[in-house]
């Protein structure tokens, strides 16, 4: 009798995603760009990888029991993740998230069982009302409650050079010569930049900021200056505060990128490559071009990009025109790029 191929729970097909060339959106740059399409992961983006190692390592150390309480500050992917990872070991979960958070983000984690808290985005972080604030606040009341605080814990980075530095150095068989990743909390490019680096020094770390984030000039001054915060409208990249999980010396420079520009271009991915990726794939994308525009590549570079994650957590936004429109990102050059509905009666 054969025996079954199956996989024991959705938690097995955590990392492993695959490496895809892309040929169409960047054949007018030097050099061969290939992205790390992290949708392959089962909950749809990169931060599954953390959410299932920060988990067992807690598991490890004693600090969660059967029955606790995950509580985690998200834009949304994180918080997915975390609430899929609880399904299947039995834990409860809460979640402090952005109102910058897409709705579809926001009803995702409600259906995987969450209870979702919704906070004000365009607060300072000390503010009680930020989602940092109110994940403490929660920890401290809930008894048997673990805070994931992936903005300041070093297993976020850890998850990262154990499992998606590894991968991609295997998968390019070690002629990466550039990572271009965005940077939120700063786990993923922080982790396999240390890893990457390691393996070859000279690989160049390409981390990817908004305008309206802190991190591109502390990474340049190491002083933290207010006043680059003002509100923008990608989800998941660039911070109002400095994130411990971030390792600036792994990163070599910095580039920031708009929200209409990455939201073009995570449109443009969709249409030239086929793959429906998110807003902050969007934005990686876009620092690469202005990466290239800047003389950064030469034809022999091999440079792969992380995609964070899918494209249907952006229904309501960059994939929808009204939400394009009502921004002010349709201009004369992008009017009518999606394609038109015939209604045959």
């Amino acid at each position: 009798m054969k025996e079954i191929k199956a996989y024991n729970n959705i938690l097995e097909l955590i990392g492993n995603t695959p490496l895809i060339k892309l040929n169409k959106i960047t054949n007018e740059l030097e050099g061969n760009f290939y992205a790390k399409v992290e949708a392959f992961n089962p909950g749809h983006s990169t931060k599954d990888r953390i959410a299932l190692y920060i988990i067992e390592e807690a598991e490890k150390r004693g600090i969660l029991r059967p029955g606790d309480t995950i509580i985690e500050t998200t834009s949304g992917n994180t918080g997915f993740s975390i609430a899929m990872v609880s399904i299947i070991k039995g834990y409860n979960c809460i979640l402090a998230v952005s109102s910058k958070s897409s709705k579809d983000k926001i009803d995702m984690l409600r259906t995987m069982g969450a209870k979702v808290y919704v906070c004000p985005a365009h607060v300072s972080a000390d503010d009680e009302r930020s989602y940092y604030n109110v994940a403490k606040r929660l920890h401290e009341e809930i008894k048997g409650s673990v805070y994931i605080n992936q903005y300041f814990n070093e297993l976020n980075i850890d998850a990262h050079y154990n499992m998606t530095g590894p991968e991609i150095w295997e998968q390019t068989g070690g002629q990466i010569t550039h990572l271009v990743a965005c940077s939120g909390t700063g786990g993923t490019i922080s982790g396999t930049a240390r890893f990457l680096k390691e393996q070859n020094p000279n690989i160049q770390i390409l981390g990817v900021d908004a305008f309206g984030s802190v991190l591109k000039k502390y990474h340049e001054t190491k002083e933290f200056d207010s006043n680059e915060i003002y509100p923008y409208r990608i989800e998941g990249l660039g911070k109002n505060l400095i994130p411990t999980a971030t390792d600036f010396d792994a990163i070599d420079k910095f580039m920031k990128v708009s929200d209409e520009e990455s939201a073009h271009t995570a449109r443009e991915i969709a249409r030239t490559e086929g793959l429906f990726v998110g807003y902050t794939s969007g934005a990686a994308l876009q620092a690469v071009k202005q990466y290239a525009e800047a003389g950064e590549f030469t034809k022999e570079s091999n440079v792969v990009i992380i995609f964070p994650d899918h494209g249907s957590r952006y229904m309501s936004k960059v994939y929808s025109d009204e939400w394009m429109s009502d921004q002010g990102f349709f201009d004369s050059v992008n009017v009518g790029e999606t394609q038109k509905i015939e209604i045959i009666k």
